[in-house]
């Protein structure tokens, strides 16, 4: 079935329908075979089209469909935006820092090490208390499956917010403060857009 799912990413980057890509499907199948096409070759091509489909509309999205965070692909355009203004705007990249949160590892609640929604959930709560924390117009998204990250303006009570949004996750997490091994930083903006971007897939993966 990998031919099939190969068709249904190429026909999903081509932009077709999923009314296009059956009749695709079938017109090919019938010259091949004489036949229609089985249910296991439509649902292997259908299913490669719509995974491609649906991540290709969550890249553009500014909101992740589950925590309702920004979307690492918005953070990433605020990014080239700041670093558009250049250094000498006091609103461009100098001005400004990404406070990242990372959830501990292997403490979901679930029972399933693969159960995306509970740890979506997690994420969506840490967002809810970033916002909290940081309540002007900073961007707060989801970055990979355990970190949210906040870009915000760097100023003389960055500091102190990074402090309570710590102390705010640590009380959050099932044991209390004091017990959790939630961590708070500043991470440091590279020099260069594209720098930000590695540093974002980086974070991401971690």
């Amino acid at each position: 079935m990998g031919v099939c799912s190969v068709a249904g990413q190429v026909m999903a980057r081509d932009g077709a329908s999923v009314e296009e890509t059956l009749a695709g499907l079938r017109e090919t199948c019938r010259s091949i075979t004489g036949e229609d096409p089985t249910y296991d070759v439509v649902a292997a091509t259908l299913s490669a089209w719509s995974d491609t489909t649906l991540g290709y509309l969550h890249q553009l999205s500014c909101e992740d469909p589950l925590t309702g965070l920004s979307s690492q692909a918005h953070l990433r355009g605020r990014l080239s935006e700041l670093y558009r203004l250049g250094d000498a705007d006091p609103g461009g990249i100098t001005g400004h820092g990404l406070v990242v949160c990372a959830l501990p590892l292997g403490d979901d609640p679930s029972e399933e090490p693969g159960d995306h929604f509970t740890r979506a959930m997690r994420l969506a709560r840490a967002g809810e208390l970033a916002r909290t924390a940081f309540a002007r117009d900073e961007t707060v998204a989801r970055v990979g499956m355990h970190r949210v990250a906040v870009l915000t303006r760097r100023d003389d009570r960055m500091g102190r917010r990074v402090r309570v949004l710590r102390t705010m996750l640590e009380t959050a997490q099932p044991g209390g403060a004091g017990t959790s091994a939630v961590r708070v930083w500043i991470e440091g903006l590279p020099p260069t857009d594209a720098g930000a971007g590695m540093l974002l897939d980086e974070l991401a993966r971690g």
